[in-house]
């Protein structure tokens, strides 16, 4: 009676394991989201907005990047920063 049972058990076990790419398969699937815009409509210079957004982002690549690459990378994120005031100042400019 044990062994009949404890077949029943593993029989059942390997057939719930085995139905999980079955079951993984039929669900339906998610509509990707569409990629977001990287600017508004609003904003009155998408473009300098953008030159912003990625500038920003380089330099959190580079503030994190493991070697100094000889002096450059920090040369890198001066000129970084010098951009990024220039295009701030860009904006101000136009108001």
């Amino acid at each position: 009676m044990r062994s009949t049972v404890s077949r029943w058990l593993v029989v059942a076990a390997c057939s719930a394991v085995l139905s999980l790419p079955v079951a993984a398969a039929a669900r339906p699937a998610t509509a990707p989201r569409p990629p977001q815009p990287l600017v508004t409509a609003a904003e009155p210079h998408p473009e300098i907005g953008a030159a912003i957004r990625s500038l920003e982002r380089a330099k959190g690549h580079l503030q994190r990047a493991a070697h100094d690459f000889g002096g450059h990378r920090v040369d890198a994120i001066r000129a970084i920063d010098a951009a990024l005031e220039q295009l701030k100042l860009a904006l101000q400019f136009d108001k």
